[in-house]
């Protein structure tokens, strides 16, 4: 992966990415409806000030009638056109003494329509102006009057414009300096996961033993450590398993190839005869055996690691499955001189193939470990949820702590290694994962001059 696609999936740049987004959607609506606040302001100005200046004149206006007053009213209108230059008046009269303003035929038309406050577009103009048209009463020499005051809204519309461009610059400016701030805050958030990817990356075999300890660290980083931690403790115990089922796989099989070199090249320093080589052959050939054996209990452990499950389920009775195992071990059974006692029965779905193998491991080694002239007893019960197989012969206790890694590939109690055909160690590995493949148990227990063996089978 490029730097370049390393910063884009970068988690900080991406919480600044949201955070400018978020900062853009409040400014958006804060402005939005601030504009609009103001925007009813601005346009209730121009109406507030034409009230205001026509409560003023109205009542001057109305008081007298005669041309003496109304030449003074009209050099007030003059005097206050002059002041503000955005203020107009117009008065409409069918006198033409009692007119103000020069009004034209757009402005006559338009003061014969509803009282009130309207827009008026004037040639040249930019923006409308804002006009009260008000109906004055006669009043002793002068006739009806439509008054009109005008007020030009350019400057409100500029000021209107001018918070426009400030909100929106405001607005600029506030989600570039969230964005920024954002990614500052999300680095300095992000500190302690750098920390722990920095001391993870420092794992590595065979240091597998350390562990990731930051303290204090929140809550979330903290589930997130205690489970790479747990990770970590399954990964070292695989690795442990690992190195130990290598160095117990290269003795396993040196063994016998040692034999088998040793013995040919005994057999070829000088001219043998045939019966001699007849046995060396006879030897090699169980050396070979042993090696398959261990090669496919190996290979078959591997595929049980795997997850392989057991898919051809037959419904079968335990007793029957039991019944042809002891068939099989007749003739061993009969050459240690032992009895095999059976009781018990139960309905279990099993893949009778892989069954009758761990069957197979369990006899075979209460029959080694069985002095002559003892009993086995195999009991079976079912139960709820699930069905047990017991095999028990007598025998030396076995010390509490071997019994939990009795199950373990290539452990034997007997630290020494004996290299016989009936024994290299997988037998109960093989037990353990044909209960694991039926989604069982086994267990063990030792006490009161007794072993017990044997495996939890789902019902």
């Amino acid at each position: 992966m490029s730097k370049q696609t390393t910063r884009l999936n970068s988690i900080a740049l991406r919480l600044s990415v949201l955070f400018t987004l978020v900062a853009l959607l409040v400014f958006v609506l804060i402005g939005g409806a601030l504009y609009q606040q103001v925007d009813k302001g601005i346009n209730l100005l121009p109406e507030a000030e034409l009230d205001a200046r026509f409560s003023v004149l109205e009542s001057s206006i109305n008081r007298f009638g005669t041309p003496e007053h109304w030449a003074k009213i009209t050099s007030k209108f003059t005097l206050l056109s002059e002041e503000d230059k955005r203020i107009r008046f117009w008065a409409i009269s069918s006198d033409p003494h009692y007119e103000y303003g020069a009004p034209d035929a757009q402005i006559r038309e338009f003061a014969q329509g509803p009282l009130g406050v309207r827009d008026l577009k004037m040639p040249g103009e930019a923006y409308p102006f804002k006009v009260l048209i008000s109906q004055i009463p006669a009043k002793e020499q002068r006739p009806p009057l439509r008054f009109l005051i005008g007020i030009d809204t350019e400057t409100f519309r500029q000021t209107q414009h001018h918070l426009l461009m400030a909100l929106i610059s405001l607005a600029i400016i506030g989600v570039l300096l969230a964005s920024a701030l954002g990614y500052w805050v999300a680095r300095i958030g992000l500190r302690p996961l750098v920390t722990l990817s920095e001391k993870a990356q420092k794992l590595e075999p065979p240091r597998l033993s350390g562990r990731l300890h930051l303290s204090p660290l929140p809550p979330e980083l903290d589930h997130l450590v205690n489970g790479f931690n747990s990770t970590l403790d399954r990964v070292e115990q695989a690795y442990t398993r690992l190195e130990s089922f290598n160095a117990d796989v290269a003795h396993e099989l040196r063994s016998p190839l040692t034999n088998l070199i040793g013995q040919t090249q005994v057999a070829l320093t000088r001219g043998r005869s045939a019966e001699h080589y007849f046995e060396v052959l006879q030897s090699n050939l169980e050396e070979l055996e042993r090696l398959r054996s261990i090669i496919n209990d190996m290979l078959f452990l591997a595929s049980a690691d795997q997850g392989s499950k057991a898919s051809k389920l037959t419904r079968a009775s335990l007793a029957d499955e039991v019944a042809t195992t002891l068939d099989y071990l007749e003739f061993i059974i009969e050459d240690a001189q032992v009895t095999v006692q059976v009781s018990g029965d139960a309905l279990v779905n099993i893949e009778k193939a892989h069954l009758r193998r761990a069957l197979i491991n369990l006899l075979n080694n209460a029959v080694q470990h069985t002095e002559p002239g003892q009993q086995i007893d195999v009991q079976i019960e079912q139960g709820e949820h699930q069905a047990s197989i017991r095999i028990s012969n007598p025998g030396e206790p076995i010390a509490d702590e071997h019994l939990p890694r009795l199950f373990e590939r290539f452990y034997r109690v007997d630290a020494s290694r004996h290299n016989s055909v009936a024994n290299h160690g997988l037998g109960l590995a093989i037990v353990k994962a044909i209960a694991q493949m039926h989604g069982g148990e086994v267990f063990v227990h030792s006490g009161d001059g007794h072993n017990t063996f044997g495996l939890y089978l789902p019902v």
